[in-house]
């Protein structure tokens, strides 16, 4: 597998001037060569900069054999250097799939360029704070493995990362736009509001304000300051033009006259708050953010905000709006569903790497689509470049198949397996108690041989504790009647197996070589059909009529707990 020495290309790509920095990739697995400037890179080879030389891929996996078929990727970034992207959301409601992917898209871009991913939670809103929700947001990101760099629990160079926190630099900001004359003090009442919305719906309009604080004059302000009359501060909206153009990342070429349908917006609230407009604007700003990728609602305000970033003269950050993700019917994830919410799906056994790989499969950003797909493979394959503006159709009937995929990758793995034994042995605990006869289920290896037996046939850890694999776990209480119903053999049968497990003490038992035997057996009873000769040891063994092969059975108990389980059939003839 060889690779071309990386040749970086820099240019203005946007009018926001930020620009765009190739890179070659490889095609087969993903891997994105690292490099420096044009420049450098030429003076040390002393080549030209569009010469090539051969170098080996160095990709993580090191599993790609074949020769690279090139290809450029377009990697953003700003003249100040590093990404950085933030996700902030309102602790208005806890965390929901929708908010989960949007963070997981910036926590792929930020590591796929190796940038810092930024929580920062606008509690603006006061009035609508949900009491445990900011805590609850950051755990969940936590809990699905894609912590931030910098947050309220974590701190950074650039916090507060609570808005409540910053008041400070919104008043700062305000005051510019005031002295400037792009921001004005509005006095109208909600009553006054309130009826101009009114009279827009009897006229069928679109509600907005009508601008008429903008006309005070002097000496009106200054009476109704002096008065200390509540107000609010608006911004001043002009027809912009090309002053309110962007090129968004996902949905191009963008512009909003946002002048023309809208009056002007609020910035400063009465009670000293800010709005989400104003907020944004001066957080994005002063924490460094360099690209804001944020659900596609917000499409049609980003104009608004540039109007903002170009009254501060500040330079904004590059735009990618994700479109929607949907119910697998077309219809929008509402919260009164109830079952939206990254808790509820973590409380349902849900593995995080699982719930990650569904909310991207079913969408965009990736060349293509399959299930099971660590995070590490998510950032190797992601690609904003194939973001498409398509709403993203969640099919939550499929969650249960990713859960087995990730939950078989869980055991196959050493150290996480060992994670898994504790969570399933404190579960056993926890459902069986004082039911469990011998403390052996309990132990690392016997726990550890059921989870690789029965790995591909499992959804999630919580299976292995109902009363379908109950019997590997506590004894069955199986009566003489019940044998007799399913063989009048029994006891013949029964003698048979244990002196098969017997013959076989000492060796490692696989499901391969008991299910040979157990057929051999059933041929050496009188009358028994095969079937009956299982369903027999299967209710003898777990007390069901239903469950995993016999073999498999017999394989997870061990000798010596299955000897003793055929015994008690011996025991009560």
């Amino acid at each position: 597998m060889y690779l071309s020495s990386l040749v970086t290309l820099t240019f203005p790509c946007t009018p926001i001037r930020h620009l765009c920095v190739l890179l070659k990739v490889c095609k087969h697995c993903n891997w994105t060569a690292k490099g420096r400037s044009v420049h450098l890179l030429a003076v040390q080879k002393r080549t030209s900069s569009r010469e090539h030389r051969v170098y080996g891929c160095l990709s993580n996996s090191g599993s790609c054999q074949s020769y690279l078929d090139f290809q450029w990727n377009r990697h953003h970034c700003t003249e100040h250097g590093q990404v950085r992207v933030r996700f902030a959301p309102s602790p208005t409601g806890f965390l929901h799939l929708g908010g989960l992917r949007t963070a997981l898209y910036n926590y792929l871009f930020a590591r796929k360029y190796g940038g810092s991913f930024i929580l920062r939670l606008e509690d603006t809103d006061q009035s609508r704070l949900v009491p445990g929700a900011a805590e609850a947001i950051e755990d969940m990101l936590e809990w699905a493995g894609i912590p931030p760099d910098e947050s309220p629990r974590r701190g950074g160079p650039r916090g507060p990362y609570l808005q409540s926190e910053r008041l400070g630099l919104y008043a700062e900001a305000v005051a510019a736009l005031l002295e400037t004359g792009h921001a004005y003090r509005c006095f109208c009442s909600a009553q006054r509001l309130e009826l101009l919305k009114r009279e827009a719906h009897r006229r069928g309009e679109t509600p907005r304000y009508d601008n008429r604080c903008r006309h005070l004059r002097p000496e009106q302000l200054s009476e109704r300051l002096s008065r200390g009359d509540p107000h609010v501060v608006r911004f001043r909206l002009e027809p912009a033009g090309d002053a309110a153009a962007f090129q968004d990342l996902v949905f191009g070429h963008n512009l909003h006259e946002v002048a023309l349908v809208e009056g002007d917006p609020v910035l400063l609230k009465a009670d000293g708050f800010p709005t989400y407009h104003l907020a944004n604007v001066v957080d994005d700003h002063r924490m460094g953010v360099t690209h804001v990728l944020r659900g596609v609602e917000w499409l049609i305000s980003t104009s608004k905000h540039l109007l903002l970033y170009a009254a501060l003269g500040w330079r904004p950050p590059a735009f990618g709006h994700l479109p929607l993700l949907m119910n697998r019917d077309g219809t929008k994830l509402s919260k009164r569903q109830g079952d939206i919410f990254v808790q509820s799906f973590a409380h349902k056994g849900a593995l995080p790497e699982a719930l990650l790989d569904m909310v991207t499969n079913c969408g965009s950003g990736f060349a293509s689509n399959r299930m099971g797909r660590t995070l590490d493979e998510l950032v190797a394959e992601f690609n904003e470049s194939k973001i498409t503006t398509h709403s993203a159709l969640l099919d939550l009937d499929k969650l249960p198949e990713f859960n087995r995929i990730h939950l078989l990758h869980r055991i196959e793995d050493v150290a996480r397996c060992r994670h898994l034994v504790e969570e399933l042995r404190e579960a056993i605990t926890q459902t069986f108690g004082s039911q469990i006869q011998e403390q052996d289920v309990l132990e690392e290896g016997y726990i550890r041989r059921v989870l690789h037996l029965r790995k591909g046939h499992i959804s999630s850890l919580r299976e292995l504790v109902t009363p379908t694999y109950a019997y590997l776990w506590i004894r069955p209480a199986v009566s003489q009647q019940q044998l007799q119903a399913v063989t009048l053999e029994a006891a013949a049968i029964v003698t048979l197996v244990i002196e098969l497990m017997e013959a076989g003490h000492g060796k490692e038992l696989s499901t391969e070589w008991l299910g040979a035997e157990l057929k051999a057996v059933a041929k050496r009873v009188k009358s028994t059909k095969y079937s009956s000769v299982m369903k027999l040891l299967r209710l003898a063994l777990s007390g069901q009529q239903q469950g995993p092969s016999v073999a498999e059975m017999m394989v997870s108990l061990g000798n010596g707990e299955t000897c003793q389980r055929l015994q008690k059939v011996l025991q009560h003839r």
